[in-house]
């Protein structure tokens, strides 16, 4: 911090276990990646490349590169996982992770049909090679999972070698947890969480509201992500109650 202020949050330090900020890429240049690490690398945890940007992104090896000098982990949207499967083709997909250094991999099943005894098993290989994010939730806005059900998923891929596991959003915060107009499921977030430790979920909250939502529920350190790059340090504000809305929310810390 660049002076004193006083009755700000705890903050976990990196490396943390826990109040985590997943930035997503959705495509920066090298240099823009540079430029974004300049200022919120002490901010962001980790970054996906969103869905299957990685396989259009120009000079991509130099990007990777600029993230791993700065000791940011990065990995691959779920969705090109998903596109490697549906092609069945995923021994091609651990040999692309190897070939670009991944120590981490999401497994999602968002835009396809996947039985959960197969996607647990992916987890179970992969987490042989990298450490596994594992992404419960669709993409279909016409597709409501009830609760009982996104807790019986978490806990199976979690057993199964899931590092954390993510509630999908998509990158407009319009889905799954969400409601269509970015309104938060309370009620769904609520019964996951007599179930499932707080530690071991990273909610996609691209939205700022989304974002505050969270943070008033369970405090500074929630592990929030899909946020965009030039909206890491708003965040870290919100966690710190340096923005109106949540300003007076620390002050007895």
């Amino acid at each position: 911090m660049n002076y004193e202020l006083g009755q700000i949050p705890y903050r976990t330090l990196k490396p943390r276990d826990y109040g985590f900020t997943m930035a997503m890429d959705k495509g920066l240049s090298t240099r823009e990646a540079e430029d974004f690490l300049s200022v919120a690398s002490n901010y962001v945890d980790i970054v996906k490349l969103g869905w299957a940007t990685s396989f259009v992104t120009p000079n991509l090896d130099d990007k990777l590169q600029v993230f791993k000098e700065a000791n940011i982990p990065v990995y691959f949207g779920g969705t090109l996982f998903e596109a490697f499967i549906i092609r069945n083709k995923f021994d091609e997909y651990r040999r692309i992770l190897d070939k670009y250094k991944m120590e981490y991999a999401e497994v999602s099943d968002g835009s396809i049909e996947l039985p959960h005894d197969k996607k647990c098993e992916y987890i179970r290989q992969l987490a042989t090679q990298v450490t596994v994010l594992s992404e419960v939730g669709s993409k279909d806005a016409d597709k409501i999972i009830p609760p009982y059900k996104w807790i019986a998923l978490m806990k199976a891929e979690m057993e199964a070698g899931a590092w954390k596991v993510i509630g999908e959003a998509r990158e407009g915060g319009n889905v799954g947890l969400f409601r269509s107009t970015g309104e938060v499921r309370s009620g769904l977030v609520e019964e996951i969480l007599t179930q499932i430790p707080f530690e071991r979920i990273i909610w996609e909250a691209p939205q700022k509201s989304q974002q505050v939502w969270f943070i008033k529920l369970l405090g500074t350190n929630v592990n929030l992500g899909n946020i965009a790059p030039n909206e890491v340090i708003p965040l870290e504000t919100i966690r710190l109650g340096l923005r109106g809305d949540t300003f007076s929310d620390f002050l007895t810390e």
